[in-house]
């Protein structure tokens, strides 16, 4: 076994001892699948026969079951609403062996869910043919925040790592923020943090995880190349004021910089015939937060961050991935 191997297998050996707080928006994916049965004779539109349904956890939840199944220990914190979709995210979070001391129930919130219509035979790739997003219309009760807050106050103490998945619903609201940051400060946790709209209010973290189109945006310059890649890249760890960045990039894997340190390209883990990406980005920010929280180096971090994104985007929906994958990516690589 080589050095890196046997490095990476350490790290990967070192999950199970760690602590995780995932904070953030917690949502529901749905899936509807049916069978392509006609063409409907009121418009031109195609008429699916239903076979199947799936609740899964997404978002926030999501980031939370990739750490669970990595073997560390959990602990998400967020709002569901007393509905329907709110009831199944905690029953899938008991059933999954995880922890809800840190989800506040509030009775004026609708609970996330993205319903994704999917299309095919049971021999044939099933496609999505549309997506329908139930939201949020307002924010937070003052109460529901404060109940947020006392939570984390509690819940966070012995954490290694604090995980921010911010999906723009509002939960992580400044104040909340600022109570992690605290947090952080006073117990020297690792902060990481992924937002889909809002990350450069993210200040202070430890590592953030923009792809490539958010960097290019964020630095509102061309990321066209490596060199381009890493100018926007430092332009964005001095605004964030964080020690690393890990940018996905898609097919061409992923680059990570460190504030004191080098800039290192990775490229792509496995095939890229990719089955699904969606919930890819909480598996690699969820593996990178509970490899450095381990003690291992950044680029050690990103390396296994990089393998579990290659692995579970070969999965259809929302998946997870264990350390035994992880592992056999590893010797295998």
């Amino acid at each position: 076994m080589t050095p890196p191997t046997r490095r990476l297998r350490e790290s990967v050996d070192g999950f199970r001892g760690r602590t995780v707080v995932v904070v953030g928006d917690l949502i529901a994916d749905e899936y509807l699948f049916g069978k392509p049965a006609r063409i409907s004779r009121e418009a031109p539109v195609l008429i699916l026969r239903f076979t199947e349904r799936e609740m899964l956890l997404g978002g926030a939840a999501n980031a939370a079951h990739n750490v669970h199944a990595l073997g560390a220990r959990v602990v998400p914190v967020g709002v569901v609403g007393r509905d329907a979709a709110g009831d199944e995210l905690l029953g899938l979070f008991h059933a999954a062996g995880i922890a809800t001391d840190g989800i506040v129930t509030e009775n004026g919130w609708t609970t996330p869910v993205k319903t994704r219509i999917m299309a095919g035979g049971y021999q044939a790739t099933r496609q999505q043919v549309v997506r329908l997003d139930r939201e949020p219309s307002g924010e937070l009760q003052t109460i529901t925040e404060d109940s947020l807050v006392a939570r984390l106050a509690t819940l966070v103490e012995r954490a290694d790592a604090i995980l921010i998945s911010d999906y723009g619903y509002g939960t992580v609201t400044p104040r909340l923020f600022e109570r992690v940051r605290a947090i952080a400060r006073r117990t020297g946790a690792v902060v990481s943090a992924d937002s889909r709209y809002q990350l450069p209010r993210f200040t202070g973290v430890t590592a953030a995880t923009p792809n490539e189109a958010e960097l290019e945006q964020l630095a509102g310059t061309a990321v066209d190349d490596e060199r381009g890649v890493e100018k926007a890249g430092r332009q964005l760890l001095d605004k964030l004021d964080a020690r690393i960045l890990l940018v996905t990039r898609g097919s061409r894997g992923m680059a990570v910089l460190e504030r004191d340190g080098g800039c290192s390209f990775i490229p792509i883990h496995g095939t890229d015939e990719i089955a699904d990406v969606t919930g890819a980005g909480d598996t690699v920010i969820s593996t990178f937060t509970v490899a450095l929280a381990g003690g291992a180096t950044p680029i050690d971090a990103a390396t296994l961050a990089n393998m579990a994104g290659g692995l579970v985007v070969m999965k259809r929906g929302t998946g997870t991935v264990s350390p035994a994958e992880l592992v056999q990516a590893i010797e295998g690589s």
